[in-house]
């Protein structure tokens, strides 16, 4: 693509604001930032689109909301006509622009006949994936960027069982865009008048009420909360996002009298005013939660993410410090309780089966068949774990009680197909409140669990690389691991290089070739001789490679020293 002819074509299109034309007209003397956002369009992949909001056909703006909702509506209008009536349902997170996009989104919907229920105001991703199934919807379009910072948004699409879309429709609404001109070939039918039609149906509380009925039928042991309400307490964190409502409602309505809310953080806000990241990820953004817990003397943090799909926590110590749990840790922990909370109150199902990730601990595994619990692996990404717990349950090979992975996602029940943080951190608090039972801590938990598997450990490493350097960048990196994969790793034998892109494993001591089951991602895995597993992948969101140290020591100490090795061996890719 012709990325000055294209930044032409964009001034030339008659449809710009004075301000549109204006920003681009700001940049008309620097050719490398027209390259960034004209040399092609944003890659629509199995999570959507997510970008900076900048004018640009490489950006997020209301031109490509438009552009790719055309696209979208042309593969629902395929189905059929039944499909048209399903219709969509939309949402939208707290970040600048969401609203309009989505409105957009749903005034191109109504133009091409497809019925729209669109929240009224920000709603928590889960509850979009919700929507979709308790309306029988034949898909949903979500506005958001996650937990990404403020500079970006994001368009993720999902499909009538309410996971985001699997590949082979990613793939069908991107040949669509080739065909779709992003000025000419846009249908749209002005909002106010969609309403008035019946195309534009908004929803609300009522939608509320119906997800909330499902949370709390997710609470495993309904005495656990009330039984040391009094005394237990919690400090909450939306992050400016949209967890601000229905997480203290759940919490509420679950007998907890004292849930502390971060009052500078419940103030909805796009710009994420008092955190550089809004990733409960990254402790640093916990800062102020931590503050108002030692003024109250809490021990229990929960925070969530602007859209309410990744929840983090943190816990005090023996020294008074707040530690991070992490999202393998958190998940492990979670996994634990929910099976034992399960067995003790009958609720634990015939073949009952926990879900991970590829990159997520091997501690899940080793504790899930302690309890005589299968545990399955997916490609990361809730779209897959979705794929895989409907396709098990489907043939009757077993019910999934929890899935989750790394990066601080859980999903439970079977009212979404995606990372829930309202559900997780009612079931979080439902935990931390068992132990407050107990006179423990989380932390305390955690370690009895390290003591009984083993000392398992983890670190994802980020490899940044921006911008379209950047991307050359990832991909030359790929190839060289991919050509030539290291025959040892810090000293350490390289037993298997396995390639999920084509399902092949190599036992690097024979050379011998064979298939494992899954295949057709851009991930490489490493398992080395102390049983350390390296995996390596881009990330399908943001421009860096993820490197994935998975490990496990005879103790603490040796557990972080091969964390330790490996990092430094992880240090070197870069370079």
């Amino acid at each position: 693509m012709d990325y000055m002819q294209e930044y032409q074509k964009w001034l030339d299109s008659g449809v710009l604001t004075s301000e549109e034309a204006a920003e681009l007209e700001a940049i008309r003397n620097d050719p490398k930032e027209i390259e960034s956002r004209f040399y092609g369009p944003l890659e629509f992949g199995t999570a959507g689109l997510r970008g900076t909001m900048k004018m640009g056909l490489h950006q997020m703006n209301v031109y490509v909301i438009r552009h790719a909702t055309q696209g979208f509506a042309n593969v629902i209008c395929a189905e059929g006509e039944e499909a048209k009536r399903k219709g969509v349902a939309i949402a939208m997170d707290c970040r600048n622009h969401s609203m309009e996009f989505a409105r957009a989104a749903a005034e191109v919907c109504a133009a091409n006949g497809i019925h729209v229920r669109i929240f009224e105001s920000l709603r928590p991703t889960p509850e979009l994936s919700f929507a979709v199934r308790y309306y029988g919807c034949q898909a949903g379009i979500n506005v958001t960027a996650s937990h990404n910072p403020k500079e970006y948004n994001g368009y993720k699409v999902y499909w009538a069982d309410g996971a985001q879309l699997p590949p082979h429709h990613a793939d069908a609404i991107a040949r669509e865009l080739e065909k779709v001109d992003i000025f000419k070939d846009i249908r749209r039918m002005d909002y106010d008048e969609a309403v008035k039609a019946g195309l534009i149906e908004v929803i609300g509380a009522e939608t509320d009420e119906a997800f909330l009925k499902e949370v709390m039928a997710m609470v495993t042991d309904p005495t656990v909360i009330p039984a040391v309400a009094d005394t237990f307490q919690l400090v909450y964190t939306p992050f400016h996002g949209c967890g601000y409502k229905l997480v203290p409602e759940a919490l509420k309505r679950a007998g907890m009298k004292h849930v502390i809310c971060v009052p500078e953080q419940m103030v909805i806000d796009g710009n994420f005013p008092t955190v550089v990241s809004p990733n409960p990820e990254n402790p640093e953004g916990f800062y102020l939660a931590v503050d108002l817990a030692k003024k109250n003397n809490v021990s229990f943090i929960v925070g969530t993410d602007p859209d309410s799909d990744r929840v983090g926590n943190m816990v005090r110590d023996e020294k008074g410090e707040y530690q991070v749990v992490t999202g393998n840790q958190t998940g492990v922990l979670l996994l634990d309780y929910l099976l034992g909370a399960m067995k003790r109150t009958g609720r634990l199902p015939e073949k009952p089966v926990a879900l991970k990730t590829i990159v997520t601990t091997e501690m899940a595994r080793a504790v899930a068949e302690s309890y005589g619990v299968a545990c399955y692996d997916t490609f990361t990404g809730f779209k897959f774990l979705a794929e895989k717990k409907d396709k098990l349950e489907a043939a009757g090979e077993g019910k999934v009680v929890f899935s989750y992975e790394e990066s601080y996602g859980y999903m439970l029940g079977d009212y979404v197909r995606d990372k829930d943080a309202v559900t997780a951190s009612l079931l979080l608090t439902e935990m931390a409140a068992y132990y407050a039972g107990k006179g423990m801590t989380v932390l305390d938990a955690l370690k009895g669990l390290y003591e009984k598997y083993g000392c398992y450990g983890e670190h994802t490493h980020n490899l940044v690389m921006p911008g379209l350097d950047g991307l050359a960048d990832m991909a030359k990196l790929m190839k060289n691991l991919r050509q030539a994969p290291p025959k040892e790793i810090a000293g350490v034998a390289v037993t298997q290089f396995k390639d999920y892109s084509d399902g092949t494993v190599v036992d690097c001591a024979t050379g011998e070739k064979s298939a494992m089951e899954l295949s057709g991602s851009n991930v490489l895995r490493f398992e080395l001789a102390d049983g350390t597993s390296i995996i390596v992948r881009p990330s399908g969101t943001e421009p860096k490679i993820k490197v994935y140290i998975l490990t496990k020591g005879a103790d603490m100490a040796e557990r972080d020293a091969n964390l330790a090795k490996y990092g430094a061996w992880v240090d070197t890719l870069k370079k």
